[in-house]
């Protein structure tokens, strides 16, 4: 490749880049004067790229809006992060939503470099995964890309939903951000048919369209983060037991084991410490530390025992009883086995 040519094409990876290049800044970057510049311009659009030329103090050239280039022009460390991108998707989405992934992973190495793809072969003959192949379906694009839009310029949006059970339903809502939680994606919002905030799957919703018109979100609700809406709806969601739990820690300690996702945490403020006189507490615990009521749901009890003793921090049960014997009889368990010889 003659110089002139290379200097060509790294104006136009400069300005795929997107924004705004200045001309000192072109000169500067390619190591040629302003007219040279203007020269492998004005080679660009004879190419038929739609450069453009921005007036100004702070003009240059740009390339226009929503043109689709033909070379898109990635160096190796840009074509090896891209498809291991890709790699990485195929192997959690499973056959459920890998067919895009395969087929811009296989475009890309059609026109990758003989070395480069030795070294991606290399690569891939190295590399083990830990889990299974295989994930939560991703969602529909058409779905994403409309709610999106639909957050962005809060519009209220009609979706088809399918519970938990299959029942399908048509509902309208007022799309607050799109969340990506454990594999999964969520949109949290508000149905003004309840009024009421709700959060939905979007492997779950089967279409999408946008309404006219325009919403503004609550004032009292509108602060709050998507995500938070989001782990609120899980610590808070309906299951079979209701557990109220006061343990004494720093709240960083006790995220770290009870996660927002999982449960709700407030500071007892104003109110008598438990009776936990005489039991172990095991080692001192960190400066700062003080009682919280941690509330939490859940399907099935037998995995809070192993938290509970992994916070080592003094706790009361106060709901529901077949915790406070589930933990015993673990205790008891545990203490006849280390009696053992």
């Amino acid at each position: 490749m003659s110089p002139p040519t290379g200097r060509v094409l790294t104006l136009l990876q400069l300005l795929q880049s997107g924004g705004v290049r200045t001309m000192a800044e072109l000169a500067d970057r390619l190591g040629v004067d302003g007219r040279t510049v203007r020269r492998y311009v004005g080679q660009l659009v004879d190419l038929g790229l739609p450069v453009e030329s921005v007036r100004g103090r702070y003009g240059g050239y740009r390339l226009a809006r929503g043109y689709r280039l033909p070379p898109l022009m990635l160096d190796d460390d840009e074509a090896l992060a891209v498809l291991l991108g890709l790699i990485a998707n195929r192997r959690t989405a499973g056959a459920a939503g890998d067919t895009a992934s395969e087929t811009a992973a296989a475009k890309i190495r059609r026109v990758l470099p003989e070395r480069l793809v030795r070294r991606l072969d290399a690569l891939m003959e190295s590399l083990a995964f830990t889990g299974p192949p295989g994930g939560p379906a991703g969602p529909d694009a058409a779905v994403l890309l409309t709610i999106a839009d639909a957050v962005r310029h809060r519009r209220p949006v009609s979706i088809r939903y399918a519970d938990r059970a299959g029942r399908r339903s048509d509902r309208t809502l007022h799309p607050y951000g799109i969340v990506s939680h454990a594999g999964r994606w969520y949109v949290t919002g508000e149905d003004p048919g309840l009024g009421e905030d709700r959060t939905f799957r979007l492997d779950r919703v089967a279409d999408a369209r946008a309404l006219p018109g325009s919403f503004e979100p609550p004032a009292g609700r509108a602060a709050q983060d998507p995500a938070q809406r989001v782990l609120s709806g899980f610590a808070t969601a309906s299951y079979r037991h209701e557990v109220t739990l006061r343990i004494h820690g720093t709240a960083e300690r006790i995220r770290t084991r009870l996660p927002a996702a999982v449960a709700t945490m407030q500071e007892i403020i104003d109110e008598p410490a438990p009776d936990t006189a005489g039991e172990p507490t095991g080692e001192a615990g960190p400066a700062g530390e003080r009682w919280w009521r941690v509330e939490l749901r859940a399907e099935r009890l037998d995995w809070l025992p192993g938290v509970l003793a992994a916070l080592d921090r003094p706790f009361v049960i106060e709901r529901p009883d077949e915790l406070r014997d589930l933990v015993l009889a673990v205790a008891g368990r545990l203490a006849s086995r280390a009696r053992r010889p």
